[in-house]
């Protein structure tokens, strides 16, 4: 092995796990940005009543099945990631900013398993952000 060079620590388990966690934000944010694209009048409804016009869901629907697509290609993943915690945070922003405090966690908790199941497939992710354990 090369100087520089460090085996890979990712265990076939750890990567299961990961790709388990992954796949509960990714079928949330498929069937979201799905339903995106066929409003219905109860949607509607809400969207207008939390600020957002219908014309603008199938941009969003777009964006949002755009980012996820990236998210799940391995070679793109962390890109995916980034644009969908932009996403997600806007959605956070959009639930506080109208005070629907029993929404804004949906957004949130799956922002985190969109990073926790990637920090736990791909050692690159870990490298960048590792745990770290607290020095007595």
């Amino acid at each position: 092995m090369s100087a520089g060079m460090q085996p890979n620590t990712t265990s076939k388990a750890m990567v299961w796990i990961g790709r388990v966690i992954s796949a509960l934000p990714v079928l949330m944010l498929i069937m979201s940005g799905q339903m995106k694209f066929h409003l219905t009048d109860d949607m509607i409804k809400q969207m207008t009543e939390i600020g957002w016009k219908p014309e603008v869901m199938t941009a969003l629907g777009v964006v949002e099945l755009g980012s996820t697509l990236l998210y799940i290609i391995p070679q793109t993943a962390v890109l995916g990631a980034i644009l969908l915690t932009g996403y997600l945070g806007g959605a956070v922003a959009t639930h506080i900013r109208v005070a629907d405090w029993s929404h804004m966690p949906i957004p949130l908790l799956l922002g985190v398993l969109v990073w926790v199941g990637l920090w736990l497939r791909d050692e690159r992710v870990r490298s960048l952000a590792p745990l770290r354990h607290l020095e007595h």
